[in-house]
């Protein structure tokens, strides 16, 4: 019995750490875009960018009970919603800057967002579809590469088209690169919508890959040196 047991190889774990920097920045900056969006739903159901008319739903958006405040401020939310929006603004753009430094100086974007091309996004892209597609903890396939890079230009956009149309005549020259105020507004809800779709396809891979979140909320996740296959 106890030469069978001298036998057995100990299970060989492989360590996935998440400096407490990423992790920091990567909550703060979940936190800000959904206040940003519950609120800019708010505010968008006051004053469409679009031509055609649908509104959010006022239970899904920020800016108060809109009986209280109609009460209280003669308005349907709009003061707490630009309220929060300002806010919360504020908290990605400073958050989202630091973000950027780490990213930049420790090498974790030359390490780990790097390199990714349309070659290797086709060819995990069409593995995903037929679920063959491997995962290792700690290492980004192509495809979420490339969102990664999309959703960072889609807050970046976010954030100057907001600041043309928060400061028309302050900014009159970011106002202008966006095609002008009205069209500002309509990037602006663009830039929303894709981050929403990051979100959506963020949030559905952590179900599917729980090690991942793990990772992100205590900092540490194992899973066997040999695995990495299909999840």
């Amino acid at each position: 019995m106890s030469a069978a047991l001298a036998r057995i190889e100990p299970l060989r774990l492989r360590v996935h750490r998440t400096p407490l920097i990423l992790r920091i920045t990567h909550w703060l900056n979940a936190l800000a875009v959904v206040l940003m969006i519950g609120s800019g739903w708010r505010i968008y159901n006051w004053y469409p960018a679009l031509p055609f008319g649908f509104a959010f739903p006022v239970w899904a958006s920020l800016g108060g009970d809109p009986h209280v405040t109609q009460g209280l401020s003669g308005e349907d939310g709009l003061a707490n919603a630009l309220a929060w929006h300002f806010g919360a603004m504020w908290l990605l753009a400073v958050n989202f800057a630091v973000y950027l430094a780490y990213g930049v100086f420790s090498g974790h974007f030359r390490r780990d967002l790097l390199p990714v091309g349309p070659r290797g996004f086709i060819r995990d892209f069409a593995a995903a579809a037929r679920g063959k597609l491997a995962h290792r903890l700690g290492e980004q396939n192509a495809v979420q590469k490339a969102f990664y890079w999309g959703v960072m230009l889609a807050i970046v956009v976010m954030l100057l088209s907001g600041l043309g149309i928060w400061k028309p005549v302050q900014f009159s020259g970011l106002t202008w690169l966006f095609g002008g105020y009205e069209f500002a507004r309509v990037v602006h809800f663009l830039g929303m919508s894709a981050i929403m779709a990051f979100i959506v396809v963020h949030v559905a891979l952590a179900l599917l890959v729980p090690k991942t979140l793990q990772s992100m909320v205590t900092g540490i996740a194992t899973e066997p040196a040999d695995e990495g296959g299909r999840r």
